[in-house]
């Protein structure tokens, strides 16, 4: 892969990347300033459509899920595809004021890095293939997905992926504010919403009985004192809880949404297992405890030597930045599970991601770009390469 990299390093028009950062930035704008919480990507996905549309793709679609599909033909079909791929959806409620706010080259808005910069830098390769003409050794699917963050539990990748898998055979998936970092490895993650029933009743009359909130809040504890290993690493976090209706009432219903994550799917198993076993010990005559499974997101990765690694590492170098190997929870577990080689990358830097005060910074968009652009024509290359040396052995 090293030599296709320094190849179609030397191929691109680099004078034209300032251009098209500027536009990056502002069409990422462009979608920040249309809401779409998680299950509401409706008007993002049109959004995205259109400008689908206007960049040259073709069959483009949005399906049940909310994805967007469009397609760049390349000039032999017969050869694998890369798909490349950015979830729409954001953390914010829709009421949420989405004011920019610019300091220098700082931009201040919930969302844009998370992940509006991350469907604009696929737009941008689009664009930069469109006007340049350039058309790949392969096809290149772009999809928008849906239902990526918090109880989306991947929705969209799992649609996507199913359908675009038996002509898929490398994925490129983008995070706006991931420059630098390649996510080679998808965590295993498991959501729980644990909900404890009781009889209820006065809070003086009554005491004795049980508590749903009091169960809730022990429970809580008892998770707390789990120690799970740090190598692999593994964590919990109760996000959640809610419960009660009065201060003066025994509390009938009240509920926790606990968070567990780790690098080995054995790992989180046995966390799991140390959880249920704690609901179990929690249950008494008068409260029962149920469990609902609200996310489960497979674990998944690539060997750090796999070209599609090694590729995204040498293509970082020469935008001047080393690269750093990362796992972590997000739409490329899903084809990591499957099988199909995925690294997940950045278009810039900034922080506070899920917070009001979310930035991004504007200097790295013109490198993140380059960097997306050269891994996208490697990969293309690499695919007709390997299937070249198949048909010929």
């Amino acid at each position: 892969m090293k030599q296709i990299v320094k190849k179609v390093s030397r191929q691109l028009n680099n004078t034209r990347l300032t251009g098209l950062a500027t536009w990056a930035v502002e069409s990422g704008i462009h979608l920040q300033q249309i809401p779409a919480p998680t299950f509401f990507e409706d008007e993002r996905a049109a959004a995205v459509a259109v400008a689908f549309k206007q960049l040259g793709l073709v069959n483009i679609e949005i399906d049940d899920a909310k994805n967007v599909y469009g397609l760049l033909k390349g000039i032999n079909r017969a050869i694998p595809a890369l798909m490349v791929c950015a979830h729409t959806d954001t953390v914010f409620p829709a009421d949420t004021d989405l004011t920019i706010r610019r300091e220098k080259d700082i931009i201040y808005g919930p969302g844009l890095g998370d992940n509006c910069m991350g469907v604009s830098g696929m737009l941008a390769l689009a664009k930069w293939l469109h006007d340049e003409k350039i058309r790949p050794d392969c096809d290149i699917c772009f999809v928008a997905t849906s239902c990526e963050e918090g109880l989306g539990d991947l929705k969209g990748i799992r649609a996507a992926f199913q359908r675009l898998q038996k002509q898929v055979g490398m994925v490129i998936n983008l995070e706006g504010l991931a420059f630098g970092h390649i996510y080679h490895a998808g965590i295993a993650v498991h959501r729980m919403h644990i909900t404890a029933k009781a009889e209820g009743g006065h809070s003086w009359l009554h005491f004795g009985r049980p508590s749903a909130t009091h169960a809730i809040m022990e429970l809580g504890a008892q998770i707390t004192r789990i120690h799970p290993p740090s190598t692999p690493r593994t964590t919990f976090n109760i996000g959640m809880i809610n419960g009660g209706k009065a201060i003066n009432a025994i509390a009938t219903e009240a509920e926790l949404w606990l968070d567990l994550r780790s690098e080995e799917q054995s790992s989180l198993d046995d966390i799991r297992k140390k959880v249920h076993n704690l609901i179990k010990l929690a249950e008494r005559p008068g409260l029962s405890l149920t469990v609902e499974i609200v996310g489960s997101r497979p674990s998944g990765y690539i060997s750090t030597r796999h070209p599609l690694v090694e590729g995204a590492l040498q293509v970082l170098e020469q935008v001047n930045v080393r690269g750093s190997l990362e796992t972590g929870s997000t739409d490329g577990n899903i084809p990591l599970q499957a099988g199909c080689p995925t690294v997940t990358i950045g278009i810039t830097r900034g922080s506070n991601a899920h917070r009001l005060d979310e930035y991004i910074e504007t200097a790295p968009v013109a490198a993140g770009l380059r960097q997306l652009i050269m891994l996208a024509l490697s990969v293309t290359q690499y695919q007709r390469e390997m299937h070249e040396k198949a048909a010929g052995d």
